[in-house]
């Protein structure tokens, strides 16, 4: 239960930063999507139950912002999880650079069924995708950059509250 509430609000911090960025770059018309963060940790570190819960509570933050129907992300988020959870013993989930493709893996699905989820809503759905692959790249290379930030943000906030043993390198 700790362990979900601490990944929970790991998860509010990087969503407000994430919407503090995305504001910043307003006058650009580019969006930046991070939901394959917020399922990457809980997925492969935390078991079954307590990592969808946290990944579905991630989820419901980011539909309290967003202009969709409410739980669309979080639906999405859990069944991300679920993917990456059951995939977490063949996936390379130790290593920082294991994660970081594990999180651009997820986030390009997350951004892809969100976004045909989303299309049929637009006036004009072909003259959106030039702007939706866009914010897809931009997206990836912003989550590349911070990604080994948020897991090692994420491990230490689990490790300050004593949810997760301490490792020494």
């Amino acid at each position: 239960m700790l362990r979900t509430f601490v990944v929970t609000l790991t998860t509010i911090v990087l969503w407000a930063l994430v919407a503090q960025v995305n504001h910043a770059l307003a006058t650009t018309h580019v969006y930046l999507f991070v939901g394959g963060l917020c399922v990457t940790v809980a997925a492969l570190t935390l078991p079954l139950r307590p990592g969808l819960a946290a990944s579905f509570l991630g989820g419901l933050i980011f539909d309290a912002a967003a202009p969709v129907a409410f739980g669309t992300h979080a639906v999405l988020f859990a069944t991300a999880h679920a993917v990456v959870f059951h995939l977490r013993d063949r996936l390379p989930r130790d290593e920082t650079a294991g994660r970081v493709v594990i999180a651009l893996l997820a986030n390009l699905g997350l951004f892809l069924a969100f976004s045909f989820v989303q299309i049929p809503r637009s006036p004009a759905p072909a003259a959106i995708w030039p702007r939706l692959i866009a914010d897809l790249v931009c997206s990836q290379i912003f989550l590349t950059l911070i990604a080994p930030w948020f897991f090692a943000f994420q491990q230490r906030a689990l490790v300050l509250v004593r949810a997760e043993p301490v490792r020494l390198l």
